[in-house]
Protein backbone atom coordinates (compact mmCIF):
# COMPACT_ATOMS: atom_id res chain seq x y z
CA UNK A 1 0.00 0.00 0.00
CA UNK A 2 1.51 3.67 -0.49
CA UNK A 3 -0.54 7.19 0.16
CA UNK A 4 0.60 10.52 -0.96
CA UNK A 5 0.26 13.76 0.60
CA UNK A 6 0.79 16.78 -2.20
CA UNK A 7 1.38 20.67 -1.55
CA UNK A 8 2.40 22.87 -4.77
CA UNK A 9 6.24 22.43 -3.93
CA UNK A 10 6.33 19.15 -1.75
CA UNK A 11 4.96 15.74 -1.65
CA UNK A 12 4.92 13.14 1.08
CA UNK A 13 4.77 9.45 0.23
CA UNK A 14 4.63 6.38 2.25
CA UNK A 15 5.15 2.71 1.48
CA UNK A 16 3.63 0.21 3.88
CA UNK A 17 4.32 -3.40 3.47
CA UNK A 18 4.36 -6.49 4.89
CA UNK A 19 7.80 -7.69 5.35
CA UNK A 20 7.23 -11.87 5.10
CA UNK A 21 6.00 -11.06 1.86
CA UNK A 22 8.67 -9.06 0.63
CA UNK A 23 10.91 -12.45 1.24
CA UNK A 24 9.32 -14.00 -1.72
CA UNK A 25 9.72 -10.96 -4.34
CA UNK A 26 12.74 -10.69 -7.11
CA UNK A 27 15.53 -8.86 -6.50
CA UNK A 28 14.56 -5.88 -9.38
CA UNK A 29 11.19 -6.30 -7.93
CA UNK A 30 9.47 -2.27 -7.92
CA UNK A 31 6.81 -0.54 -5.91
CA UNK A 32 6.02 2.92 -7.09
CA UNK A 33 4.62 6.25 -5.82
CA UNK A 34 2.34 6.53 -9.30
CA UNK A 35 3.55 10.15 -10.64
CA UNK A 36 3.51 12.95 -8.46
CA UNK A 37 3.53 16.58 -9.96
CA UNK A 38 4.96 19.27 -7.71
CA UNK A 39 6.95 22.58 -8.23
CA UNK A 40 6.29 22.20 -12.07
CA UNK A 41 7.58 18.87 -12.19
CA UNK A 42 6.79 15.67 -12.20
CA UNK A 43 8.00 12.90 -9.81
CA UNK A 44 8.08 8.95 -8.93
CA UNK A 45 9.73 7.30 -5.71
CA UNK A 46 10.60 3.87 -6.22
CA UNK A 47 10.98 1.41 -3.64
CA UNK A 48 13.03 -1.96 -4.10
CA UNK A 49 11.97 -4.15 -1.38
CA UNK A 50 14.88 -6.60 -1.99
CA UNK A 51 17.77 -3.92 -3.90
CA UNK A 52 17.48 -2.98 -7.44
CA UNK A 53 20.50 -4.56 -8.39
CA UNK A 54 22.16 -7.99 -7.52
CA UNK A 55 25.53 -6.65 -6.90
CA UNK A 56 26.93 -4.33 -4.42
CA UNK A 57 25.29 -6.52 -1.59
CA UNK A 58 22.19 -4.74 -2.96
CA UNK A 59 20.24 -7.90 -2.39
CA UNK A 60 20.77 -7.55 1.49
CA UNK A 61 19.28 -3.95 1.17
CA UNK A 62 16.08 -2.17 0.72
CA UNK A 63 16.37 0.46 -2.27
CA UNK A 64 15.12 3.57 -2.62
CA UNK A 65 15.13 6.10 -5.20
CA UNK A 66 13.68 9.17 -6.31
CA UNK A 67 13.21 9.58 -10.51
CA UNK A 68 12.86 13.02 -11.97
CA UNK A 69 9.98 12.52 -14.92
CA UNK A 70 9.66 15.84 -16.74
CA UNK A 71 11.71 15.94 -19.85
CA UNK A 72 12.32 19.60 -20.13
CA UNK A 73 14.05 21.34 -17.57
CA UNK A 74 16.45 20.62 -14.29
CA UNK A 75 14.86 20.74 -11.15
CA UNK A 76 16.47 21.20 -7.34
CA UNK A 77 15.17 18.91 -5.17
CA UNK A 78 15.49 17.90 -1.81
CA UNK A 79 14.73 13.76 -1.05
CA UNK A 80 14.43 13.03 2.54
CA UNK A 81 13.53 9.09 3.38
CA UNK A 82 13.25 7.17 7.07
CA UNK A 83 11.73 4.34 8.71
CA UNK A 84 8.74 4.47 10.62
CA UNK A 85 8.85 2.76 13.87
CA UNK A 86 6.06 1.12 16.58
CA UNK A 87 6.82 2.13 19.74
CA UNK A 88 4.72 -0.50 20.90
CA UNK A 89 1.96 1.44 22.58
CA UNK A 90 -0.23 2.16 19.61
CA UNK A 91 1.61 5.30 18.17
CA UNK A 92 4.21 4.74 15.33
CA UNK A 93 5.52 8.22 15.53
CA UNK A 94 9.32 7.77 16.09
CA UNK A 95 11.66 6.91 12.75
CA UNK A 96 14.73 5.08 12.09
CA UNK A 97 17.23 5.56 9.53
CA UNK A 98 16.37 8.94 8.31
CA UNK A 99 18.63 10.16 5.61
CA UNK A 100 18.57 12.93 3.42
CA UNK A 101 20.08 14.61 -0.26
CA UNK A 102 19.63 17.52 -2.14
CA UNK A 103 20.53 17.01 -5.90
CA UNK A 104 20.00 18.53 -9.11
CA UNK A 105 17.37 16.09 -10.74
CA UNK A 106 18.34 16.63 -14.91
CA UNK A 107 15.12 15.50 -17.61
CA UNK A 108 13.97 12.55 -17.76
CA UNK A 109 16.09 9.76 -19.49
CA UNK A 110 19.18 11.41 -18.54
CA UNK A 111 22.01 9.49 -16.36
CA UNK A 112 21.22 11.70 -13.41
CA UNK A 113 17.39 11.80 -13.50
CA UNK A 114 17.23 9.76 -10.37
CA UNK A 115 19.10 9.68 -7.19
CA UNK A 116 18.46 7.61 -3.80
CA UNK A 117 20.26 5.17 -1.96
CA UNK A 118 20.81 1.80 -3.21
CA UNK A 119 21.45 0.60 0.64
CA UNK A 120 18.78 2.90 2.28
CA UNK A 121 18.66 -0.13 5.32
CA UNK A 122 19.94 -3.58 5.87
CA UNK A 123 17.01 -6.04 5.09
CA UNK A 124 17.99 -7.81 8.52
CA UNK A 125 17.78 -4.70 10.56
CA UNK A 126 14.21 -3.73 8.56
CA UNK A 127 12.79 -6.66 10.08
CA UNK A 128 13.12 -5.55 13.28
CA UNK A 129 12.04 -2.07 13.01
CA UNK A 130 8.17 -3.81 11.55
CA UNK A 131 4.52 -3.14 13.47
CA UNK A 132 2.95 -4.55 15.30
CA UNK A 133 0.90 -6.09 12.15
CA UNK A 134 4.19 -7.31 10.44
CA UNK A 135 4.65 -4.56 8.23
CA UNK A 136 7.10 -2.46 7.91
CA UNK A 137 6.69 2.06 6.56
CA UNK A 138 9.15 3.97 4.92
CA UNK A 139 8.21 7.53 4.95
CA UNK A 140 9.47 9.67 1.81
CA UNK A 141 9.27 13.71 1.74
CA UNK A 142 10.23 15.67 -1.65
CA UNK A 143 10.73 19.33 -1.35
CA UNK A 144 11.01 21.19 -4.64
CA UNK A 145 12.83 24.43 -4.37
CA UNK A 146 11.85 26.92 -6.65
CA UNK A 147 14.76 28.76 -8.65
CA UNK A 148 13.76 32.09 -10.30
CA UNK A 149 14.73 31.68 -13.83
CA UNK A 150 16.82 34.23 -15.81
CA UNK A 151 13.48 35.01 -18.15
CA UNK A 152 11.75 36.03 -15.15
CA UNK A 153 13.39 38.88 -14.43
CA UNK A 154 11.73 42.04 -15.54
CA UNK A 155 12.38 43.71 -19.19
CA UNK A 156 13.98 47.09 -18.81
CA UNK A 157 11.80 49.73 -19.21
CA UNK A 158 14.50 52.18 -19.71
CA UNK A 159 13.01 53.30 -22.96
CA UNK A 160 9.53 54.42 -21.64
CA UNK A 161 11.64 55.86 -18.55
CA UNK A 162 13.52 58.00 -20.71
CA UNK A 163 11.02 58.61 -23.24
CA UNK A 164 8.56 60.02 -20.07
CA UNK A 165 11.46 62.13 -19.18
CA UNK A 166 11.27 63.81 -22.27
CA UNK A 167 7.53 64.35 -22.44
CA UNK A 168 7.46 65.43 -19.08
CA UNK A 169 11.07 67.88 -19.15
CA UNK A 170 11.54 67.56 -15.86
CA UNK A 171 15.00 68.96 -15.32
CA UNK A 172 15.22 69.91 -18.60
CA UNK A 173 18.40 72.21 -18.88
CA UNK A 174 18.04 73.50 -22.81
CA UNK A 175 15.54 73.90 -25.41
CA UNK A 176 15.54 73.92 -29.42
CA UNK A 177 13.59 76.26 -31.62
CA UNK A 178 12.26 74.73 -34.63
CA UNK A 179 10.11 75.95 -37.20
CA UNK A 180 8.77 78.02 -34.69
CA UNK A 181 7.77 75.09 -31.86
CA UNK A 182 10.19 74.54 -28.59
CA UNK A 183 11.47 70.98 -27.88
CA UNK A 184 12.84 71.08 -24.18
CA UNK A 185 15.84 68.66 -23.58
CA UNK A 186 18.45 67.57 -21.44
CA UNK A 187 22.11 68.43 -22.66
CA UNK A 188 23.90 64.81 -20.46
CA UNK A 189 20.86 62.79 -22.49
CA UNK A 190 21.82 64.53 -26.17
CA UNK A 191 25.86 64.18 -25.47
CA UNK A 192 25.73 60.73 -24.96
CA UNK A 193 23.97 59.46 -28.04
CA UNK A 194 24.82 62.24 -30.51
CA UNK A 195 28.71 63.09 -30.59
CA UNK A 196 27.52 66.02 -32.87
CA UNK A 197 25.53 67.43 -30.04
CA UNK A 198 28.17 66.87 -27.67
CA UNK A 199 30.39 69.10 -29.08
CA UNK A 200 27.50 71.45 -29.44
CA UNK A 201 25.97 71.58 -26.39
CA UNK A 202 29.73 70.06 -23.99
CA UNK A 203 32.10 71.44 -26.31
CA UNK A 204 33.49 75.41 -26.51
CA UNK A 205 30.98 75.95 -29.12
CA UNK A 206 28.95 79.21 -28.23
CA UNK A 207 26.00 76.85 -28.16
CA UNK A 208 27.09 75.36 -24.95
CA UNK A 209 26.29 78.19 -23.02
CA UNK A 210 22.88 79.21 -24.65
CA UNK A 211 19.45 77.97 -22.66
CA UNK A 212 17.87 78.28 -26.24
CA UNK A 213 18.96 77.09 -29.38
CA UNK A 214 17.45 77.95 -32.77
CA UNK A 215 18.08 74.91 -35.71
CA UNK A 216 17.74 75.70 -39.57
CA UNK A 217 17.15 73.40 -42.62
CA UNK A 218 15.02 70.72 -40.43
CA UNK A 219 11.15 70.47 -39.68
CA UNK A 220 9.47 70.29 -36.42
CA UNK A 221 8.09 66.96 -37.33
CA UNK A 222 11.57 65.65 -38.14
CA UNK A 223 12.87 66.58 -35.38
CA UNK A 224 10.65 65.50 -32.78
CA UNK A 225 10.60 61.74 -34.69
CA UNK A 226 14.89 62.37 -34.14
CA UNK A 227 14.96 63.27 -30.86
CA UNK A 228 12.00 60.32 -29.43
CA UNK A 229 14.76 58.25 -30.86
CA UNK A 230 17.08 59.73 -29.25
CA UNK A 231 15.50 59.29 -25.83
CA UNK A 232 14.11 55.34 -26.60
CA UNK A 233 16.32 54.14 -29.17
CA UNK A 234 12.92 53.27 -30.50
CA UNK A 235 12.31 53.91 -34.57
CA UNK A 236 9.00 55.44 -34.95
CA UNK A 237 5.67 53.48 -35.53
CA UNK A 238 4.57 53.62 -39.62
CA UNK A 239 1.82 55.95 -38.51
CA UNK A 240 4.18 58.64 -37.45
CA UNK A 241 5.91 58.51 -40.82
CA UNK A 242 3.10 59.71 -43.52
CA UNK A 243 4.45 60.13 -46.55
CA UNK A 244 6.64 57.16 -46.22
CA UNK A 245 9.70 58.13 -48.74
CA UNK A 246 9.95 61.71 -48.04
CA UNK A 247 9.58 61.52 -44.14
CA UNK A 248 12.50 58.62 -44.62
CA UNK A 249 14.61 61.04 -46.65
CA UNK A 250 14.27 63.69 -44.43
CA UNK A 251 14.62 61.63 -41.01
CA UNK A 252 17.67 60.19 -42.59
CA UNK A 253 19.17 63.34 -43.22
CA UNK A 254 18.69 64.42 -39.80
CA UNK A 255 20.24 60.79 -38.95
CA UNK A 256 23.26 61.83 -40.69
CA UNK A 257 23.47 65.54 -39.41
CA UNK A 258 23.89 64.12 -35.78
CA UNK A 259 25.67 61.32 -36.27
CA UNK A 260 23.33 58.65 -35.12
CA UNK A 261 24.37 55.70 -37.01
CA UNK A 262 21.19 53.28 -36.00
CA UNK A 263 19.21 55.42 -36.67
CA UNK A 264 20.88 55.46 -39.90
CA UNK A 265 20.62 52.09 -40.72
CA UNK A 266 17.07 51.88 -39.83
CA UNK A 267 15.85 54.86 -42.08
CA UNK A 268 17.98 52.70 -44.97
CA UNK A 269 16.04 49.59 -43.92
CA UNK A 270 13.15 51.08 -44.08
CA UNK A 271 13.92 53.11 -47.22
CA UNK A 272 14.29 50.10 -49.15
CA UNK A 273 11.13 48.21 -47.97
CA UNK A 274 9.00 50.55 -49.97
CA UNK A 275 11.29 50.85 -53.10
CA UNK A 276 9.56 50.11 -56.24
CA UNK A 277 10.70 51.34 -60.12
CA UNK A 278 9.08 54.83 -59.04
CA UNK A 279 11.36 55.25 -55.81
CA UNK A 280 14.34 53.80 -56.72
CA UNK A 281 15.91 56.88 -57.65
CA UNK A 282 14.90 58.96 -55.24
CA UNK A 283 16.43 56.41 -53.05
CA UNK A 284 19.57 55.58 -54.50
CA UNK A 285 19.91 59.72 -54.22
CA UNK A 286 19.73 58.82 -50.15
CA UNK A 287 21.98 56.79 -50.42
CA UNK A 288 24.71 58.74 -52.25
CA UNK A 289 24.01 62.00 -50.29
CA UNK A 290 23.79 60.41 -46.87
CA UNK A 291 26.95 57.55 -47.36
CA UNK A 292 24.53 54.95 -47.49
CA UNK A 293 26.86 52.22 -49.02
CA UNK A 294 24.66 49.41 -48.20
CA UNK A 295 21.46 51.26 -49.11
CA UNK A 296 23.57 52.42 -52.41
CA UNK A 297 24.60 48.22 -53.32
CA UNK A 298 21.23 47.02 -53.74
CA UNK A 299 19.67 49.92 -54.89
CA UNK A 300 22.74 49.84 -57.85
CA UNK A 301 21.51 45.79 -58.06
CA UNK A 302 17.79 46.76 -58.71
CA UNK A 303 19.11 48.97 -61.73
CA UNK A 304 20.57 46.08 -63.00
CA UNK A 305 17.47 44.10 -63.62
CA UNK A 306 16.31 45.64 -67.22
CA UNK A 307 12.92 45.57 -67.02
CA UNK A 308 13.15 48.00 -63.60
CA UNK A 309 15.92 49.75 -65.16
CA UNK A 310 13.16 50.66 -68.56
CA UNK A 311 11.03 51.76 -66.22
CA UNK A 312 13.11 53.76 -63.58
CA UNK A 313 14.64 55.85 -66.24
CA UNK A 314 11.08 57.53 -67.41
CA UNK A 315 10.60 58.98 -63.58
CA UNK A 316 11.16 62.40 -62.87
CA UNK A 317 13.36 61.23 -59.42
CA UNK A 318 15.59 59.65 -62.01
CA UNK A 319 16.38 62.67 -64.11
CA UNK A 320 17.25 64.18 -60.57
CA UNK A 321 19.49 61.67 -60.22
CA UNK A 322 21.67 62.38 -63.04
CA UNK A 323 21.79 65.97 -62.63
CA UNK A 324 22.66 65.93 -59.20
CA UNK A 325 25.42 62.27 -59.67
CA UNK A 326 26.03 62.43 -63.73
CA UNK A 327 28.52 59.49 -62.97
CA UNK A 328 25.66 57.43 -61.62
CA UNK A 329 24.58 57.39 -64.95
CA UNK A 330 27.36 55.56 -66.57
CA UNK A 331 27.51 53.15 -63.21
CA UNK A 332 24.02 52.12 -64.07
CA UNK A 333 24.84 51.22 -67.84
CA UNK A 334 27.43 49.23 -67.27
CA UNK A 335 25.36 47.31 -64.43
CA UNK A 336 22.64 46.56 -66.70
CA UNK A 337 24.55 46.19 -69.91
CA UNK A 338 26.51 43.57 -67.94
CA UNK A 339 23.60 41.79 -66.10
Amino acid sequence: MSTNMIDSCSFTHQFKLNFEETKHVAIDHVVCSGDISAGGHLWRIECFPRGRRKKKDEAEHLSLFLNHLSEADDALAVFEAFVMVDDRDGASSSSSHRKRCAHIYTPKGSSKSDRGWPLFVERSVLGSLCLTDGSFVITCVVKVILRLALDDVPPSDIRSQLGALLDSADGSDVSFAVGGEEFPAHRAVLAARSPVFKAQLLGSMADAKMASIVLHDIAPATFKLMLRFIYTDTFPADGLLTTATENLRDLLAAADRYALDRLKLLCARKLWDVVSTETIATILACAETYNCPELRKKCVNFFADEKNFKKAVLTDGFVQLVQKFPSVLGELRVKVVGA
